[in-house]
C-alpha cells in the first residue's frame, strides 16, 4: 500500500512547481489532488474530495470514488481505491483507512498487481509498518486470470489462511497454504515461505529434478540455495535414490573486486553399480568442477580450472549434467577433464599467454599415465604499429615442454616409456594487399619460421634423447576477382580465388616406423585434423607446430553468393589443392597427401528467417565418391524449434568408419501444449545411442515436462538404462529463467 500523503501538506490544492522538484513536478513532500468536489473543513480539521477523485505524492498516483482526511486524528480514509506505483505495480482496495504517515494502515478487499506480472488478493490487508505487510485469507498466483473468459483459474496459485510480507527479511510466509495446480489442491503446508518476488537473491528452495530410473530407480533432487552475502552463494543438491546410496552435490559461487571462483563438487560413500545391480565394497566416490578467472590490471588476467571424478562413470551413473564445458582458455575433447593455470595478457597489439594442464581421460580404454602434463606452454603474438614494404607484419612465438609416463602403444606385456618434447618456434608473417582498377585483387605474403626441439625417449632410435633445429622460408600470394551482378531484390557475387604458395620441402621430426613400414613423425598438435572449406586456403593446414606444410602449391575456389535485400543469403564454395609432390605427413584419410587433393565442396544458407542450413563434403579426386559429408540444420520459429546434424567418415581419426545422426527439437501443437524429442543414433552400429521423448505444457507461470529417455550404448560395465525424469517450473519461485 502506497505512501500517499506527508502531514498537512495534503491541504495543498495545487502548489506551484519550485526548484527541486521531482519527476513528477512535485517538490518532495506536495501533493496534486483535483477532484468533482472538495471541502475543506478548517474547524475539525478535515478535508473531503468525492467524484473521480486523483491525488499525486512521490511519484505515486491515486483513484478513488472518495477520500477524506482527518487532520486531527491523523487518518486517511478512501473508497474503491487504485494505486499506481512507481515500479508499475497497481493496488486495489474497496475501502481503505491509513496513518497520514503511510506507517499502518487496514483495507478491505485488496488486491495488487506487483512486478514479475505477481497478483495477490486477500479478503483484508494490514500494513503494520513499512517492512511488514498481512493479508488474510489470499491468494497468490504469478498467471494470467481473466474475469470475463470461462478459463479464469489461474494454472498454479498458493491460497492460505494469512499471507505476512516482511521486507526486511525478503520474504513471504504462508500459514495454512494450499497449493493448486488448475485449480485441484496437490499440497498442503501448514507453514510455508519463499523469497520476496522483489528481491534480488535469497535463500531458499530451488526447483527439484524427480526421476526414475533402472539403475538409480526412484531419484529425486532438492536443490537449496544459501545466499552467504551479497557476491557469494552455496547451493546444495542431495540426490536421493531408491537403488543406491544418496549423491550430494554442492556448488560454491563467488565473485571478488577482480574476478570470481565457481566450484562444483559431489561426494557419496557407496558401492559401485551398474545396469545389473552394485557390487564391490563401498568407498567415497567424489568429483570437483571448479573454476576461477581474475583480473589483475586492464592488460593482465589469470585463471584456473580443476577438474577430477574419482569414477569413470560417475557422471553417467548419477547423471550429473553440464560437465564437458569450456571453463577456461585450453578445452579437453568430450569425456575428458582438464585441469589448468594460466595467466594472459592482451591489449590492442599483442597476446602473450603461459599455461599448464593436466588431463584425464573418462573414455573406455583411456590410461591417464599415456596423456602429457603440458607445463609450460607459452604462446605470444605482436603487431607493430608499423608498414614493413607497405604490409602489415606479425611476429609470433610458442613454447612448450610435453612429458608422459607411457607410450600409447605399451601393453600389458611389454612397458613403453612416453615421448617426451621440448619446442620453441619463433615466426614472422607480412602480408600486403593490392587492388586494381580491374577489382583484381592481390595479396602477397610471406613467412619466416625457425624451430628446435629436444626429445627424449624417442623409439626410433633405441628411446634415446636427442635435439633438432629447423626452418622454413614460404613466400605466395593470394589472388581473387569478385564480380557481383544486382538482380531486382538481390545481389549475386561470383569470385574465383587462387592461392600460390612456394617454400622448400619441410623438415619433419621423425619418431618412429609403422608396421606398414612408413615414417612416423611427431605429431603432439595436430592429431584431429580434417580437410574442409576452412583450410582449403591457408597457406599451411596443420593447425598445430610440429608439422610442416611445404613445397610447391597452388589452391583454388569457386565462391558464389547470392544475397537478398531482407536478410536471406545463400553461399556455395568450391575447391582443391595441388602439390608439386605428394606430402606423406598428411594422412591418407585426409585426402591431401597426393599431389592432386580430395575435392570441396561446401555450402549454407538461410532461406527464410528463422532457418538455417549447412553442408559440407570432401569427394575423392578421381571418382567423386564421398570420403566424408556432414550437413546440419537449425530452426527456430514460432511454433518451436529443431536442429539436426548429420555426420558420414569413411575413415575418422581413430581410422574406423563414422556415421551419425543427431536431431532434436521442440513443437508446440497448442499455444500451451507441445512435444520435444532428441536422437542420436549410430548408423555404422544400426542402433540409437541416446533417444528421448517428452510432454511439455507451458504458459506465462508454468513449464511442466515429462520426460522417457532411453540409453543404448554400453560405456564401460554401463548397459542400457530406461528413465522417466519429471520437472515442474513455477515462475517466482526458485527458478532463474522466471525469477530472481
Amino acid at each position: 500500500m502506497a505512501s500517499l500523503c506527508a502531514g498537512t501538506a495534503f491541504a495543498q490544492d495545487a502548489p506551484a512547481q519550485r526548484s527541486g522538484s521531482g519527476s513528477d513536478g512535485l517538490t518532495p513532500g506536495a501533493i496534486y489532488l483535483e477532484a468533482d468536489t472538495v471541502e475543506r473543513d478548517d474547524a475539525r480539521p478535515r478535508t473531503t474530495a468525492s467524484g473521480d477523485v486523483e491525488a499525486r505524492y512521490d511519484s505515486r498516483n491515486l483513484r478513488a470514488d472518495a477520500l477524506i482526511y482527518d487532520e486531527a486524528q491523523g487518518v486517511l480514509e478512501a473508497s474503491k481505491v487504485q494505486i499506481v506505483n512507481p515500479d508499475g505495480s497497481v493496488e486495489f482496495a474497496r475501502e481503505i483507512v491509513m496513518d497520514d504517515q503511510m506507517r499502518a494502515g487496514v483495507a478491505r478487499g485488496f488486491a495488487a498487481r506487483l512486478p514479475q506480472n505477481v497478483k495477490l488478493a486477500a479478503a483484508s490487508a494490514v500494513r503494520r509498518n513499512e517492512n511488514v505487510n498481512e493479508l488474510n485469507r489470499a491468494i497468490y498466483t504469478p498467471c494470467d486470470i481473466c474475469a470475463d473468459s470461462e478459463a479464469n483459474t489461474p494454472t498454479w496459485s498458493i491460497q492460505a489462511d494469512k499471507v505476512v510480507q516482511d521486507r526486511e527479511r525478503q520474504l513471504v510466509y504462508y500459514r495454512h497454504a494450499v497449493f493448486r495446480l488448475f485449480g485441484a489442491p496437490v499440497l498442503y503446508l501448514p507453514l510455508f515461505w519463499h523469497p520476496d518476488p522483489q528481491a534480488e537473491r535469497k535463500s531458499g528452495l530451488l526447483t527439484p529434478d524427480i526421476s526414475a530410473s533402472d539403475r538409480r530407480g526412484f531419484s529425486y533432487e532438492q536443490p537449496y540455495l544459501f545466499v552467504l552475502s551479497d557476491y557469494s552463494d552455496l547451493t546444495l543438491s542431495p540426490q536421493i535414490n531408491a537403488k543406491v546410496e544418496p549423491f550430494l552435490n554442492a556448488r560454491y559461487r563467488k565473485r571478488f573486486y577482480s574476478g570470481e571462483v565457481d566450484v562444483r563438487g559431489g561426494y557419496t560413500y557407496a558401492r559401485d553399480f551398474d545396469s545389473a545391480g552394485q557390487f564391490g565394497d563401498q568407498t567415497s566416490r567424489s568429483y570437483i568442477l571448479a573454476r576461477g578467472a581474475f583480473a589483475i590490471d586492464e592488460n593482465w588476467d589469470w585463471g584456473f580450472t580443476a577438474e577430477r571424478t574419482s569414477d569413470d562413470l560417475l557422471f553417467d551413473k548419477y547423471e550429473i549434467g553440464d560437465v564437458y564445458q569450456s571453463r577456461g582458455p585450453h578445452i579437453a575433447d568430450d569425456r575428458r577433464l582438464i585441469s589448468q593455470v594460466y595467466a594472459i595478457r592482451q591489449d590492442e597489439d599483442s597476446y602473450l599467454s603461459l599455461a599448464a594442464f593436466d588431463i584425464q581421460g573418462l573414455r573406455p580404454g583411456d590410461d591417464d599415465r599415456t596423456f602429457p602434463t603440458v607445463a609450460p606452454l607459452v604462446e605470444g603474438r605482436w603487431s607493430p604499429d608499423v608498414r614493413l614494404a607497405g604490409g602489415r607484419l606479425r611476429l609470433r612465438a610458442n613454447a612448450v615442454a610435453l612429458e608422459r609416463d607411457l607410450s600409447p602403444s605399451s601393453t600389458a606385456a611389454a612397458y613403453v616409456p612416453g615421448l617426451d618434447s621440448r619446442r620453441v618456434v619463433a615466426q614472422a608473417d607480412w602480408r600486403r594487399s593490392f587492388t586494381t582498377q580491374a577489382g583484381i585483387r592481390l595479396e602477397p605474403f610471406a613467412n619466416l619460421r625457425a624451430d628446435a626441439y629436444s626429445l627424449s625417449d624417442v623409439p626410433l632410435n633405441g628411446y634415446d634423447s636427442r635435439t633438432e633445429t629447423r626452418a622454413m622460408a614460404t613466400l605466395g600470394a593470394d589472388i581473387s576477382w569478385p564480380f557481383y551482378r544486382r538482380f531486382n531484390d538481390k545481389t549475386a557475387i561470383l569470385e574465383p580465388v587462387v592461392q600460390l604458395i612456394a617454400a622448400p620441402r619441410p623438415d619433419q621430426i621423425q619418431t618412429g616406423i609403422s608396421a606398414t613400414g612408413e615414417p612416423l613423425y611427431l605429431d603432439e598438435d595436430s592429431l584431429a585434423f580434417e580437410f574442409d572449406e576452412t583450410n582449403l586456403l591457408m597457406a599451411d593446414r596443420f593447425p598445430g607446430f610440429d608439422l610442416m606444410e611445404g613445397g610447391l602449391r597452388a589452391n583454388v575456389a569457386a565462391r558464389a553468393s547470392l544475397l537478398w535485400d531482407d536478410g536471406r543469403r545463400a553461399t556455395v564454395l568450391v575447391g582443391r589443392s595441388f602439390r608439386d609432390r605428394e606430402e606423406q605427413a598428411f594422412p591418407e584419410r585426409t585426402g591431401l597427401r597426393d599431389t592432386a587433393s580430395d575435392w570441396i565442396v561446401a555450402a549454407q544458407a538461410q532461406p527464410i528467417r528463422g532457418v538455417s542450413a549447412f553442408g559440407r563434403a570432401r569427394l575423392n579426386g578421381d571418382t567423386l565418391d564421398v570420403r566424408r559429408a556432414e550437413a546440419g540444420a537449425n530452426i527456430a520459429l514460432g511454433r518451436g524449434s529443431g536442429f539436426f546434424r548429420y555426420l558420414w567418415d569413411d575413415l575418422d581419426i581413430n581410422g574406423v568408419k563414422r556415421e551419425n545422426l543427431d536431431l532434436g527439437g521442440e513443437l508446440f501443437i497448442t499455444q500451451n501444449w507441445g512435444i520435444t524429442a532428441y536422437g542420436n543414433r549410430d548408423m555404422v552400429q544400426n542402433g540409437w545411442v541416446v533417444r528421448d521423448v517428452g510432454v511439455v505444457y507451458r504458459d506465462e507461470c508454468t513449464r511442466i515436462e515429462v520426460i522417457y529417455r532411453r540409453e543404448d550404448t554400453i560405456v564401460g560395465r554401463l548397459g542400457p538404462s530406461e528413465s522417466v525424469a519429471v520437472r515442474l517450473t513455477l515462475a517466482t519461485l526458485g527458478e532463474p529463467i522466471y525469477a530472481n
